[in-house]
């Protein structure tokens, strides 16, 4: 009989975490890697920008995409505006996070915004983003382009 229970318990948690969906595993490698700083996606005014309801509509322009995919392999450093708010700071870099672990976090982060279908990020867009390897200060330059482009939120 406890083997039977051993086998079973050991099968229900299999089940369990093959159960987790794309957007759980997202919300948890958030939860670990970034929830620190960021909060619950709120941010914390004059300290951390808020991502909730952002990242959607930046994510909308290949532009963006490539921007955000930047910041979390390679960090950001300078002053920017997030949601009318100044902040200065830098965010470190998540390289060592792997593809499907940084592509969860950018598509959880971005299905908590407005758009009525929020933009997906996949492993392999993160491997190709990779390649590029780039200082913060190179995506805060990065980032001010984009601005003047497609203003950001």
């Amino acid at each position: 009989m406890r083997r039977l229970s051993g086998a079973l318990a050991g099968a229900l948690s299999l089940v369990a975490v093959s159960a987790c969906t794309p957007r759980d595993k997202g919300h948890a490698a958030y939860a670990t890697n970034c929830g620190i700083c960021h909060h619950g996606g709120e941010g914390m005014p004059g300290e951390t920008p808020p991502l909730r309801g952002r990242l959607d509509r930046i994510a909308a322009t290949e532009l963006g995409r490539r921007y955000l995919q930047h910041v979390l392999l390679n960090g950001v450093s300078g002053p920017i505006h997030a949601g009318g708010e100044p902040y200065s700071g830098e965010m470190p870099s998540f390289r060592r996070l792997d593809d499907p672990t940084i592509a969860a976090i950018l598509t959880w982060l971005c299905s908590r915004g407005d758009s009525t279908v929020a933009p997906v990020f996949t492993a392999n867009d993160i491997a190709l983003a990779r390649r590029e390897t780039l200082s913060p200060g190179m995506v805060w330059d990065e980032r001010a382009h984009l601005d003047r482009v497609t203003p950001l939120p």
